[in-house]
């Protein structure tokens, strides 16, 4: 059990059968009457939003996860298959338990996934990763750093805007959080 005014930015709670995670919060003291906490909550599961308020000193049941790190290894069917690195497990995934940053899973990426008892909430890629760039416009003699952006098809499917620079070929890091290009890779 956790006591709201012990909510953080972060902090999951179980709430209604499911798993919320706390993404602003805020403690308000009337002058008139007892105090209480105004969150925005979020679903881990299905990404829905709800403004919440809570009495001061409120318990509910905190949402006990637990990450565990796997290796994506292969595509079978329709089912992502993930190697725990420890046991090698194999664990299957309906790609949308993945989501949208589906675009940037490449073989052999470590991920972690988000478990709630069994019931898998979420799989969280790396904050960057380095792809190369399959598929742009070819790049002009005086195009600039500074000059402006041009679409990019990476290895795994993924569009993202790139500086007119970067031509076929060439590894990219990207930041899977929104999508962006960060710089050339070195590697």
């Amino acid at each position: 059990m956790i006591s709201s005014n012990d909510f953080r930015t972060g902090v999951t709670i179980e709430l209604d059968g499911s798993v919320w995670r706390v993404t602003e919060f805020l403690h308000v003291k009337p002058g008139k009457g007892s105090a209480f906490v105004r969150t925005k909550l979020k679903n881990v599961q299905t990404g829905n939003t709800v403004d919440k308020t809570f009495r001061a000193g409120e318990t509910v049941p905190q949402a006990i996860l637990e990450k565990r790190t796997k290796q994506y290894t292969y595509k079978d069917g329709d089912d992502l298959v993930f190697m725990d690195m420890e046991s090698y497990e194999e664990m299957r995934l309906n790609p949308d338990s993945v989501g949208d940053r589906i675009k940037y899973l490449k073989e052999e990426m470590e991920v972690n996934i988000v478990m709630w008892g069994e019931r898998v909430l979420e799989v969280e890629l790396p904050n960057t990763v380095v792809l190369e760039v399959t598929e742009t416009d070819p790049g002009v003699k005086g195009d600039t750093a500074t000059g402006g952006t041009k679409p990019a098809i990476v290895e795994t499917g993924a569009q993202v805007m790139v500086p007119l620079f970067i031509s076929v070929g060439e590894k990219i890091k990207i930041d899977t959080r929104n999508d962006s290009y960060i710089e050339r890779s070195k590697s």
